[in-house]
């Protein structure tokens, strides 16, 4: 449990570097960029005894992990732009919720779940995509050109942490036999986000949209090792629940949607309306469902 707790909280202080960036006229993209050096050093630092770094493209594992470091990329510069334009609160729920394309698979693809699915159950999943809708939503015609851009990132923030969580319990289930393979494993997915986001860092600074500065990659540590970190940690949960995405996922994504929540209106004084807190409540209802069976030991 203890894995989980630290996962959630590491996933809730990227948000919060989102959150201040701006604050300190610090460019989004090249922290993201050079964060993933970072993480590629820390990944090193917690390599176990006796294990090198090696990259194999023998491996057909080396190549996907490679990929799926390209999706990693996306997906932050994504939640990076939402939380800046549409709070911590939303993007966490946006973020959070996409455990319904996981879940699904791990149910549905993978075999994994350790469990069979109710009508509860499934009643959640859907009631967790009607929860981000109903956060997102604006009734006012004023503001539509907002609402579109609250629910056009949400949706985007939805399906790449969807997609890529899917990704990463696809790897593990297939790929990461025990805990001693966690770290070079994930060092590859790492590598191969660093990579893209070298070349399109390079390619900003070509075209002239992007100026390198020091302050920027002083942010990429602040940001770096808690990415990594919260992902080592989801990994080694999910290894310790029997690799069930089903179990573990919802679990998580409910603590990081109530903690980013509480620290968005406690320290940065969003404003949550009360459609926010309506899809708050209803996103945090739709994971009990999703996971009642476990939180009431049945």
């Amino acid at each position: 449990m203890l894995y989980l707790v630290l996962s959630i909280l590491f996933s809730v202080l990227l948000l919060v570097n989102f959150r201040i960036f701006p604050k300190f006229n610090i460019s989004t993209f090249q922290a993201i960029a050079f964060n993933y050096p970072v993480c590629f050093i820390t990944g090193l630092l917690l390599m176990p005894d006796g294990q090198s770094f090696r990259l194999d493209l023998s491996q057909n594992w080396t190549w996907y992990s490679l990929a799926l470091g390209v999706g990693f990329i996306i997906t932050f510069i994504l939640s990076g732009l939402a939380t800046q334009k549409i709070g911590m609160t939303i993007t966490s729920m946006a973020n959070n919720v996409s455990l319904v394309i996981p879940v699904l698979f791990s149910l549905l693809v993978f075999g994994s779940g350790g469990k069979a699915f109710d009508w509860i159950n499934y009643l959640g999943l859907l009631l967790a995509v009607v929860s981000v809708a109903i956060a997102t939503f604006k009734s006012e015609s004023s503001i539509k050109a907002k609402f579109w851009l609250q629910g056009g990132l949400a949706l985007a923030v939805f399906l790449m942490y969807g997609i890529t969580n899917t990704a990463i319990n696809y790897l593990n289930i297939t790929y990461i036999a025990d805990a001693s393979k966690v770290v070079p494993v994930t060092l590859v997915m790492v590598l191969g986000a660093a990579i893209s986001g070298v070349i399109l860092l390079i390619i900003k600074i070509l075209n002239g949209s992007e100026k390198l500065e020091l302050k920027n990659i002083l942010a990429a540590f602040t940001l770096g090792v808690p990415n990594f970190l919260s992902f080592y940690f989801l990994i080694l949960t999910l290894g310790y629940f029997g690799n069930s995405g089903a179990f573990v996922y919802p679990i998580y994504n409910m603590g990081v949607i109530l903690v980013s929540a509480f620290i968005a209106i406690l320290f940065f004084r969003e404003k949550v309306s009360i459609l926010n807190k309506l899809g708050l409540f209803l996103a945090v209802i739709a994971i009990l469902m999703i996971s009642w069976q476990e939180i009431f030991g049945k």
